[in-house]
């Protein structure tokens, strides 16, 4: 039996990748802050918060009952928000870095044994924004995915001199409930904004058209799965990334400041 550990496998894509798997014979350890009404063969539901190291240390402990290696984490947890930099709280500034990339941090030092010892591995879902120019109101999600990003490339690295892989996944939209929430996030602003009024609602009209190419959950587990099951895996993998954002990032900082103080002014 091989044995995997998901954070975020509650919803979304760690939901569809604990499904996959568990349906291809792995023995799923799936991590959330809330776990699902009904259980599934294969899959063993942990409550956890990934932002209290004593809660992933339970969930260690547990898990050590059970196995004593483990062939990958899965890094899935994390939250999104969407506000301008001038006008977020330090609290929630602080709220999604803690979730976001401390907590991806937590889980894989707590859990790093497992994998040494079952010479596995460690997927870390990032964004497709991540490597991109910072849009605006995305920013903070964007710095924590940043973030994120540079702490896999890091991992990657030190992690490579033993020998175990570590993979960056950064998925473009994705049906999920972080897909719902930037919704409620962007409605949110719009209602606490005093600066953005005006550029808040032409903003919206732009991301609804880009969510539009949004694609389901389980083709992000469908990928996992084939990382899992190559040899030598590639370190970053992209899926369905936004053509739009691309070219934009092509784009001078310069030119690209001019460009959404026309269009969202």
């Amino acid at each position: 039996m091989k044995y995997v550990l998901i954070t975020g496998g509650a919803s979304g894509m760690g939901r569809a990748t604990a499904l996959k798997l568990a349906e291809n014979g792995y023995q799923v350890f799936s991590c959330d802050i809330k776990t699902n009404e009904k259980d599934v063969d294969n899959i063993i539901q942990l409550k956890v918060d990934v932002t209290d190291m004593e809660s992933v240390k339970k969930a260690y402990d547990f898990v050590r009952t059970q196995t004593d290696s483990l062939c990958a984490i899965i890094n899935f947890a994390g939250i999104i928000m969407m506000n301008s930099l001038i006008e977020i709280s330090e609290e929630d500034f602080i709220k999604i870095f803690n979730i976001n990339l401390f907590g991806a941090f937590r889980v894989n030092k707590m859990f790093f044994p497992l994998i040494k010892k079952g010479n596995g591995r460690i997927i870390i879902t990032t964004s497709e924004l991540a490597p991109n120019k910072i849009l605006p109101f995305n920013a903070i999600y964007s710095i924590s995915k940043k973030a994120l990003d540079a702490y896999a490339q890091g991992l990657t690295m030190e992690l490579g001199i033993l020998g175990i892989p570590v993979i960056t996944l950064r998925p473009g939209a994705v049906e999920t409930p972080i897909l719902k929430n930037s919704n409620e996030e962007m409605a949110a602003l719009n209602s606490n904004t005093t600066l953005y009024k005006k550029s808040i609602t032409k903003f919206k009209s732009i991301v609804d058209k880009e969510q539009g190419g949004a694609i389901a959950p389980e083709k992000i587990a469908d990928l996992v799965v084939k990382i899992l099951n190559k040899k030598n895996p590639r370190c970053i993998y992209k899926k369905n990334i936004s053509k739009k954002l691309k070219l934009l990032n092509l784009v001078p900082t310069k030119m690209q400041i001019k460009i959404f103080k026309m269009i969202l002014k």
